[in-house]
């Protein structure tokens, strides 16, 4: 995997590091302190100051929030060995080599979500009523944090992701105990919520590595009109605009510079009732997810700028396909609008960085979701020290090229690129079906689905890879026992693309593993001349020899895989020296 990743290091362009600069709203571009316009690109940091079940598969737990997953360890270890994980979980999840190596990518912002409770207590907990207790650990953290993007000439953006009480009805993402008042239920809540606002911008009035206040993560609450506890029928929210009207207050009696963002009702995307704005150093925020990458999807937001002369955010996005990042980055930014995507690493293969659990992690999430039994305290323990000391970090992380290469490269520069080293010697070689050329579909690969749209179609969610592993593109992947992977569900009409580098070419004879229920078809075209390969029904593999040798040419081939009335899987290709 280090290979593969100084590979794809090698053909990003990287954003130089320089003095930094407040950012500011001019009409409607983020601009620097000499007014020039700065195009943010970067990731949000999720599950790491706030946890969501889907990020750790324990989306059935509950309804995923933070509170019920460390309810949920405590009841297995303890309280006292909780707070342990909790803070080895802090300690590790993100460190400086994860913000390096964004900026090795090329990205030159992050967006950082923030659990309230990191820097006070809730308002039940409170020694005094009305009186903030303030946590300097959690504070101290995001100096931390601070230091690693200055130290790469990236801009860190605080989003109060988790308000006290929790801002909607989708209780993951605010960790929201529904038993206890929202935000929008308890105006003490409201009043911490804007007292934490004052005591970050008084932190960091002066502070020009810091992008931006994103003061509310995706509010989603009904305030008059019912449209499904979300906000998305609403057409005045008042109490959000009074909110983000006195958050701006307060920030402003201690930091007149940093530039604000707010976010619509309606998960970031309605913004009825809520402008015009006062403050007017404020971008505007929207969210994007699942929907079709056209200028019909961010039409409204488009309108929204040209009306109120303020910029746009892509402020969130991702959990989904290249395909899908590669459009819905090279659609916004053709309109001057810079994005973070979502997020940076979770247990789950569609992200740059993928955490792979030890095996006791399966133990626990079969037990906490009814499907095994309980572990022992101490297999427990060991399993959620393993993972918050070990697997979190970004040394013991899968690294995902693809993802990058499809965020960064591609919405520039379409061309396919090798995914790994091909090469065929004198002596032959071997390549696996999986490593494919990096690359847009249509030009690395076809597949029949490659991206999830189920917002727009209205149709169930597409998984684009059945078998959500190795690579996030429409080719589905399996992995067998012992961790081999090959190509499954390869269905008429599907192909890939590889680049081989033959040292010295010749002739070679080429044999295909694959295997198909029902036989069929298979078309291996090497540098434009195409040979068929019949492969005979049956259940296991079969290794099978195209009916001719092929002469590679010294230095760089193509070949091109491709099903033509074949409906199966392939594990890869041998080639030998004819004889």
């Amino acid at each position: 995997m280090k290979t593969l990743a100084l590979a794809l290091l090698a053909c990003m362009t990287t954003l130089p590091a320089s003095a930094q600069s407040f950012l500011r709203a001019d009409g409607p571009r983020i601009v620097d302190e000499s007014g020039k316009e700065v195009l943010l690109r970067g990731m949000g940091l999720g599950g790491w100051m706030l946890q969501e079940g889907y990020m750790l598969q324990l989306g059935q737990l509950g309804s995923g929030q933070q509170y019920r997953i460390r309810a949920a360890i405590a009841e297995l270890i303890g309280e006292e060995k909780t707070a342990e994980f909790y803070q080895a979980w802090l300690d590790n999840h993100i460190r400086k080599t994860d913000i390096d190596m964004m900026a090795r990518w090329g990205m030159n912002s992050v967006r950082l979500p923030i659990h309230y409770y990191l820097l006070t207590l809730p308002i039940e907990k409170e020694p005094v009523a009305g009186k903030d207790s303030w946590l300097e650990d959690g504070f101290r953290r995001i100096d931390t944090l601070l230091a690693w993007t200055r130290a790469n000439g990236m801009y860190l953006i605080l989003d109060l992701h988790a308000a006290p009480g929790g801002q909607g009805n989708d209780l993951p993402i605010a960790d929201r105990d529904p038993a206890k008042p929202s935000l929008w239920q308890s105006a003490e809540n409201r009043r911490k919520t804007i007292a934490i606002w004052r005591k970050l911008a008084q932190r960091y009035a002066n502070e020009p590595g810091i992008g931006a206040y994103d003061v509310l993560n995706e509010p989603n609450w009904d305030f008059t009109a019912p449209g499904g506890d979300h906000g998305c029928k609403e057409t005045d929210s008042a109490p959000l605009k009074q909110l983000y009207t006195d958050i701006a207050a307060a920030i402003r009696e201690v930091d007149k510079r940093h530039m604000l963002v707010i976010e619509g009702n309606c998960w970031g995307n309605n913004y009825a009732g809520l402008l015009p704005f006062t403050d007017k150093n404020t971008a505007l925020s929207f969210h994007k997810y699942w929907n079709a990458n056209d200028e019909a999807s961010i039409a409204g937001v488009l309108k929204l700028r040209e009306t109120w002369n303020m910029p746009l955010w892509l402020g969130e996005s991702g959990e989904n396909s290249n395909v899908w990042f590669r459009d819905a980055i090279a659609l916004v930014e053709k309109h001057d609008i810079g994005w973070a995507f979502w997020p940076l690493k979770k247990i789950g293969f569609n992200n740059p960085l993928e955490i792979t659990p030890n095996p006791g992690w399966a133990k626990l999430v079969a037990y906490w979701t009814g499907k095994g039994p309980r572990p022992s305290a101490d297999e427990a323990y060991a399993t959620l020290m393993q993972l918050a000391r070990h697997d979190i970090r970004h040394e013991n992380n899968q690294f995902h090229q693809d993802v990058v290469d499809a965020m960064l490269r591609q919405p520039h520069d379409p061309s396919p690129r090798p995914s790994a080293p091909l090469l065929v010697t004198a002596e032959g070689g071997a390549v696996d079906a999986v490593d494919y050329d990096i690359g847009p579909a249509g030009v690395a690969y076809s597949d029949t689905d490659d991206a999830n749209y189920h917002v727009s179609t209205g149709k169930a969610r597409t998984l684009w890879n059945n078998g959500r592993t190795w690579r996030n593109d429409g080719v589905d992947i399996a992995r067998e026992e012992g961790e081999s992977l090959y190509v499954s569900d390869f269905k008429p009409g599907e192909w890939m693309r590889y680049s081989l580098s033959a040292d010295g070419g010749g002739s070679f004879s080429v044999e295909v593993e694959a295997k198909s229920g029902a036989g069929g078809a298979l078309t291996v075209t090497l540098n434009g001349t195409p040979f068929t390969l019949h492969v005979p029904a049956g259940t296991g593999w079969q290794k099978l020899r195209l009916p001719a040798p092929v002469a590679l040419l010294d230095g760089n081939n193509m070949l091109v895989l491709g099903s033509k009335s074949f409906d199966g899987a392939v594990r890869g290709f041998r080639f030998e020296p004819a004889r």
